[in-house]
């Protein structure tokens, strides 16, 4: 009984196939940042393409434009187009470092990345003490770039 031999071009497309991911992610674990903050960013560039984020990140960080922020305690933006926000810097910092880390993930993995939008997710992570007992704020946060899905609806009317 001998086994039948697969020609090494097809094994090689199967392989290139295998590589060829639907989604890429880039993780930020224990960052040092409010979880509200975080948040309020991730609703702000949740299902945008990539680089409108980013373009939307970098005006926070010009003070052109304030993350919306629904918390009683935030005072108002006047002539900003909202109720109340903020400016949160360092946040904003690190959600664009993680969002060039998750464009060039995207670029390695070869993606077309006009057909792709943006998944943003924060939540808490595990708080340490600091010397004088107090806490720090820690944030896990998760990009990922998903398929734009299309509505069935569209189609068929």
């Amino acid at each position: 009984m001998e086994k039948e031999q697969k020609p090494e071009k097809e094994e090689k497309k199967t392989k290139e196939e295998k590589l060829k991911k639907e989604y890429v992610t880039a993780n930020g674990r224990n960052l040092a940042m409010s979880t509200k903050e975080a948040v309020d960013i991730c609703r702000m560039i949740r299902g945008k393409d990539i680089d409108t984020s980013l373009k939307l990140l970098e005006e926070v960080l010009q003070f052109k434009r304030a993350v919306k922020m629904n918390r009683r305690e935030v005072p108002h933006r006047h002539g900003k187009g909202m109720m109340a926000g903020r400016y949160p810097i360092a946040a904003v910092k690190e959600f664009i470092r993680l969002a060039k880390q998750l464009k060039s993930n995207a670029l390695h993995q070869e993606l077309e990345i006009e057909k792709y939008v943006l998944f943003c997710k924060a939540d808490k992570a595990s708080r340490p003490y600091r010397r004088d007992g107090r806490r720090f704020k820690r944030t896990h946060v998760l990009l990922k770039l998903e398929k734009l899905k299309e509505n069935k609806n569209k189609e068929k009317g």
